[in-house]
């Protein structure tokens, strides 16, 4: 079993947010976020979107998401 569990894009864009990742720029639903010590991250979601677990775990890995930061 996972330890994700499906979430909308806007909820897991303010607990990027919340860890210390800013918004670099933005064009579209396209966001490209920044945190020192990391390589820039695009966020390609729009707000109302659900990402599923599968997805998540993919972008815990590019930025150091937990599920506890939400």
């Amino acid at each position: 079993m996972s330890r994700w569990s499906a979430t909308k894009a806007l909820r897991v864009l303010r607990a990027l947010r919340k860890i210390g990742w800013t918004m670099k720029r933005q064009k579209g639903s396209h966001r490209v976020l920044e945190r020192p010590g990391w390589s820039d991250y695009v966020f390609a979601f729009h707000d109302n979107e659900e990402i599923g677990p599968k997805m998540l775990a993919r972008i815990a890995k590019h930025t150091g998401l937990r599920p506890k930061d939400f």
